[in-house]
């Protein structure tokens, strides 16, 4: 038999503010050990405290289904403070309030650009011009093309099948289904592949000849059980450890979109960048699939609003491997644990199919969880 546990209404009159300075108090205790769990444990999504919340419909939780709140996620503090951003934010309400909330909150200022560091002198970048049109294996040729790669490319391994060295890796999706070189504007260069290597593996190297900067990409199937596909952008020029896709040049995200379009990558997909330091972070979506440009049609709202939240989604399970796997770009072997599973049954039954409402809770995570990995 489950553990019952008394939690107030609303009516209750027991307010945020208390709640979280009681939650605080007994995590307090529970540091110092003078709060146990009496040797029990949570086993199942009825029992305890979430049969109390979830089943039952519970708008606020206190007492002895706060301590085992405390307990179950002892392991884990970002997990306990992801949660307790969901109580701050009036998240775990009744399920029918869920409805009112169909607008996400007001855009926050866009984050500043990119920095990247140790420019390459134009010059030595300039030898591209003469490989415009010209297939991808010619470029690769030329011991130059290897010399500008090295600038940008991160010393450290990367999972592609098994553990090898990125050089080996970016071979690999170099090596399939070249496609011609791009030289757009006399100043940005593309050089990529199709595809058609292991899992569907894909690459491109791209350059602004002008500002001296490169970034790569590369593309493909995991079949370790991580999430799946993923795309890696990796720049040695970066030391950046949290980044969203609007940071990066607008130039590269134009040129990178044409290529996703080129090559037939799904319009939204696990993304992750890998700078100086060798680890792998998540490159956020920041893109609202609800805006379009003046001149191109508008996509149905339930349609581009199902691409926001699967952007999240995406977001949330790159977050949540890159923090159970401390940001290793070799990482394998991603399982969702109870806090994860738990969290979102709580997102289920507190958003009710409501997409703004799961965005917003989802994005929130995908904040809290990537605070918790960096390193």
């Amino acid at each position: 038999m489950g553990l019952k546990a008394h939690a107030p209404s609303v009516k209750d009159g027991m307010g945020f503010s208390p709640l979280i300075h009681r939650a605080m108090k007994l995590c307090d205790e529970w540091r110092r050990g003078t709060v146990g769990c009496g040797g029990r444990k949570i086993q199942t999504a009825e029992d305890g405290f979430w049969y109390t919340l979830v089943a039952k419909g519970i708008s606020i939780p206190r007492g002895y289904a706060m301590r085992f709140l405390l307990c179950c996620f002892r392991t884990n503090e970002a997990s306990f403070l992801s949660l307790m951003m969901l109580l701050l934010a009036g998240a775990w309400t009744q399920p029918k309030m869920a409805a009112q909330d169909t607008q996400l909150a007001a855009p926050a200022p866009p984050p500043p650009p990119a920095v990247f560091e140790k420019a390459i002198p134009s010059g030595q970048l300039a030898f591209l011009n003469a490989y415009a049109g010209r297939m991808e294996k010619d470029v690769r040729k030329d011991k130059q093309f290897h010399n500008v790669l090295k600038l940008v490319t991160p010393k450290t391994a990367y999972f592609y099948g098994h553990d090898m060295d990125i050089w080996e890796t970016i071979d690999d999706v170099l090596d399939v289904d070249p496609l011609p070189v791009s030289i757009r504007d006399g100043r940005y260069a593309m050089v990529a592949t199709s595809g058609g290597g292991f899992h569907g593996g894909r690459g491109f190297v791209w350059f602004d000849m002008q500002a001296g900067i490169g970034l790569g990409g590369i593309y493909f199937h995991p079949t370790n059980g991580e999430p799946t596909p993923t795309l890696a952008i990796y720049s040695r020029q970066l030391k950046d450890r949290a980044l969203s896709m609007g940071q990066l040049p607008a130039e590269f995200v134009q040129d990178l979109s044409q290529w996703e379009m080129t090559v037939g990558l799904p319009v939204v997909t696990i993304r992750y960048f890998i700078p100086e330091n060798g680890k792998k972070y998540v490159l956020v979506h920041d893109e609202d699939f609800c805006r379009h440009p003046a001149n191109a049609p508008a996509l149905p709202q339930d349609e581009c609003q199902q691409l926001n939240a699967e952007a999240a989604d995406k977001d949330m399970d790159a977050a949540y491997f890159m923090q159970q796997t401390g940001n290793r770009s070799d990482a394998t072997a991603f399982m969702l644990g109870a806090d994860q599973v738990a969290w979102i049954g709580v997102r289920t039954q507190t958003c009710g199919g409501v997409l703004a409402c799961q965005i917003r809770l989802t994005r929130r995570r995908t904040r809290a969880l990537m605070g918790g990995s960096l390193n």
